[in-house]
């Protein structure tokens, strides 16, 4: 990578990376609630509807903590949320019906019953980002809730890579750091979408449009040349070009 390459990304990400950013970016939503498993809960619900229109998505996740009171984790381990999401066919967001968000949901008290808490699953079944990936996807798909969740870790899995980001990265004003003693931040994959991999291609960065995890790994490896001990900080310089761009 060149340095002048190198030097852009690492005076974007400083840009990006601020308080600024929260309002209209989905993790908005974990910060607006109290309580670690609350965050945790919340920031995954989210990170699962984090997709497409935010004008249109962002109301969806708003219903959630709204169905909930403010508490996302008791909402989902008492089993109150039954009584707003019902198993029906009817559409909630885009794709998903309420009956793919019933699963989802189903699921994951599942996960809570049995482990705790998500953080606590993955500490016992990952010790990497990709293997944290992995487990994810792994239980949802063997929990009938893969509409909403990927089954593997063929695709990019972008929501799956930006919750683990908000879980693992600390010292940073948007993500929360909640799970930096389970996963190392340098082992982190890139939250990869269309958006990101236009910008990453301008730069040089990737050669192949396709979103699959091969491709989010080695735009990984190029970010780790500018930021060794935390290359999801790339995630916000490659935001930021965009958004710099649409200034221009």
């Amino acid at each position: 990578m060149e340095q002048n390459t190198r030097q852009l990304i690492a005076e974007l990400a400083a840009k990006y990376e601020t308080a600024a950013f929260l309002p209209a970016d989905p993790s908005s939503f974990m910060h607006s609630v109290q309580g670690d498993a609350n965050r945790e809960a919340t920031a995954f619900l989210a990170s699962c509807l984090s997709y497409g229109s935010r004008k249109q998505f962002f109301p969806k996740i708003q219903f959630i903590i709204d169905s909930a009171h403010g508490d996302v984790d008791r909402w989902v381990r008492s089993g109150a949320w039954r009584n707003d999401i019902p198993d029906t066919a009817e559409c909630y967001y885009r794709l998903y019906k309420f009956g793919d968000m019933h699963r989802l949901i189903s699921a994951y008290e599942s996960m809570l019953c049995e482990h705790g808490s998500m953080k606590e699953y993955v500490r016992r079944h990952a010790a990497t980002g990709i293997e944290a990936v992995a487990a994810i996807c792994r239980y949802f798909a063997e929990h009938n809730a893969s509409t909403v969740v990927p089954r593997n870790t063929q695709s990019a899995c972008k929501r799956v890579c930006m919750f683990l980001r908000w879980m693992v990265r600390t010292d940073s004003p948007v993500d929360l750091g909640l799970w930096a003693d389970i996963i190392d931040r340098r082992t982190l994959i890139m939250p990869l979408d269309t958006h990101v991999v236009q910008e990453a291609l301008r730069l040089g960065l990737l050669k192949s449009r396709t979103a699959s995890m091969s491709t989010a790994r080695r735009l990984t490896d190029a970010m780790l040349e500018v930021f060794p001990d935390d290359p999801l900080r790339g995630d916000f310089a490659l935001f930021g070009l965009g958004v710099d761009e649409e200034t221009k």
